[in-house]
């Protein structure tokens, strides 16, 4: 059973944290989330959500996929050498990295996204392109381990494409 682990921190947009999470539990996989403490965070539009388990306790397993909601959390963990070492190490060993929206930033915090082609947010679109990142504003976009989208919206065709590479 593939392993996927959902972060969770307070700011995240509520949609980008909440559908892939049911979405991929849904299709039967082993997904948790996770965040720095066991205690309820509340999401950029007022949700509160409580993660299964916190960074501590999955720090050093392995997992097939991480998935990296965006809102204002992103800007919260690319702060966290932490959480952008698991990123990193988890990237380099192949498992697939899904982004949406502000989430690129923890990418780029965590120095994989050059020479790669990435959609998010227009408004980190600089900091994409500064990152050495190969910046495509459409809706979403794969390359290789990385799927990223723009918005809530346009995650729903990549979540599609995540769970079909899940099951591949």
């Amino acid at each position: 059973m593939k392993k996927i682990i959902v972060l969770l921190e307070k700011m995240v947009e509520d949609s980008e944290f909440l559908y892939p999470y049911l979405r991929l539990k849904e299709e039967g996989f082993d997904v948790v989330s996770v965040a720095p403490e066991n205690k309820e965070y509340q999401g950029k539009i007022g949700l509160s959500f409580k993660p299964d388990k916190t960074f501590d306790q999955v720090k050093n397993e392995q997992f097939d996929a991480v998935v990296i909601p965006g809102g204002y959390a992103p800007d919260i963990w690319r702060r966290d050498e932490e959480i952008v070492g698991f990123v990193k190490r988890h990237h380099e060993a192949g498992a697939i990295i899904v982004s949406i929206c502000h989430g690129p930033w923890l990418m780029i915090s965590a120095g994989i996204v050059k020479g790669r082609k990435v959609t998010a947010s227009s408004a980190i679109k600089d900091d994409l392109i500064n990152a050495g990142a190969d910046y495509e504003g459409v809706d979403w976009i794969e390359d290789g381990n990385l799927l990223t989208s723009t918005n809530p919206k346009t995650m729903l065709p990549m979540m599609k494409r995540f769970v079909e590479r899940l099951k591949s």
